[in-house]
């Protein structure tokens, strides 16, 4: 594929509940669901470009103006989930929309790059909860997937405290001075927890995908 800046109008992200079926109330699980799924739509920082959109009950799509904003909402989404003991798999990739934005529903647009997309969700044999999609460009794209099955691993490592501490941390948005008060212990317990949470190196991860979709946005995507 040539590529040159404007090759791309979005980012689509997308996302697919895991194992929904076996939920023990699936009328809670979606309630939980669609909630996360409007708490990200009404971000003000965060707003997609077209809502996300529930499609086919357990899976959902929009967009955003570029992926490093898309990429935010997804972590988000995922920790948030995780929280409420919902697994579900995610996919973030490059497109173009050849037919008018439905700035209401992320429903009835076209264009290249969403089929792509679609496939690195649908692909249940992969572990990683985050998929990425560069049309184009099969080594960013491998080499993000890499990065986000190592910060998958992480996640699916933690304790419920652990996972406490990441809702504080990537959600509450709470000061780290403040971080022990919130968990309810002293500040050397707190730093056992971080540290056996591997949040420095998580951390680390999440900036080496913020600086591949940045790079990413500022190649192709069209402002």
């Amino acid at each position: 594929m040539t590529r040159k800046k404007g090759s791309f109008t979005h980012a689509v992200l997308m996302g697919d509940l895991i194992a929904s079926e076996a939920a023990p109330s699936v009328r809670r699980l979606h309630a939980a669901f669609n909630k996360v799924i409007d708490e990200a739509n009404e971000s003000p920082t965060e707003k997609p470009a077209s809502p996300l959109t529930v499609t086919l009950g357990d899976e959902f799509q929009g967009l955003f103006s570029s992926m490093s904003t898309a990429l935010t909402v997804m972590r988000d989404m995922r920790i948030k989930l995780m929280s409420k003991n919902i697994g579900c798999r995610f996919a973030l990739g490059l497109v173009r929309i050849e037919t008018p934005l439905n700035q209401t529903r992320a429903w009835n647009m076209m264009g290249p790059g969403l089929a792509a997309a679609r496939e690195k969700l649908g692909n249940k044999k992969q572990p990683n909860a985050y998929r990425f999609s560069v049309p184009g460009d099969s080594m960013t794209e491998e080499l993000m997937d890499a990065v986000g099955h190592s910060i998958t691993r992480i996640e699916n490592a933690w304790s419920a405290r652990q996972l406490d501490l990441a809702v504080a941390m990537y959600l509450d948005k709470i000061p780290n001075s403040q971080l022990p008060k919130k968990l309810g212990v002293v500040e050397r317990v707190y730093y056992k927890i971080k540290m056996a949470a591997g949040l420095d190196f998580y951390d680390n991860q999440w900036r080496v995908l913020r600086d591949s979709v940045n790079d990413i946005d500022n190649k192709w995507i069209s402002q």
